[in-house]
């Protein structure tokens, strides 16, 4: 299976506790589409996924307007529906709908040449936990440091 990554979203892991991740395919228009493969601007800020309906859809999500698309070009922040089986998007309902869980869009890439979206199922985090999170990764770094040079020095 070939992957292309699009986008990704960055702050999603330091805003976020993720727990769960789900893949889901997303229907586009043409210009999005032909877009995302010229570009890949997309701006993940403030977009979350939301259950309607029934149906699931992606809101607040940009995609930068196609360069060669005329007066038909899309909308760049439209809501934007999502593709899952209707027993993944019952168990996503439940899970948001107790208190604290949103669903946020973790990346966008091609499979085997179609879009899709990662999406995750996410906790908030505190201030105090997004400072933990630094200290855990600045540790590693240093980890990783002193071994790389423990190697050099041998």
């Amino acid at each position: 299976m070939s992957e292309k990554l699009i986008a990704q979203n960055r702050k999603a892991t330091h805003d976020y506790e993720v727990l769960e991740r789900f893949e889901a395919g997303i229907a586009l228009q043409g210009t999005e589409v032909k877009s995302l493969r010229e570009t890949s601007s997309v701006s993940f800020k403030d977009s979350y996924a939301d259950i309607k309906a029934n149906e699931l859809w992606l809101v607040g999500l940009h995609i930068a307007p196609y360069a060669m698309g005329n007066i038909n070009n899309h909308e760049t922040e439209r809501r934007r529906k999502l593709l899952m089986h209707r027993h993944q998007i019952n168990k996503l309902a439940q899970r948001i709908a107790e208190k604290g869980y949103t669903l946020v869009p973790l990346k966008f890439y091609f499979s085997n040449g179609i879009v899709k979206v990662q999406i995750g199922l996410c906790r908030g985090k505190h201030d105090y936990d997004k400072r933990e999170s630094i200290k855990e990764r600045e540790g590693k770094r240093e980890i990783q440091r002193a071994l790389k040079e423990s190697r050099k020095g041998s």
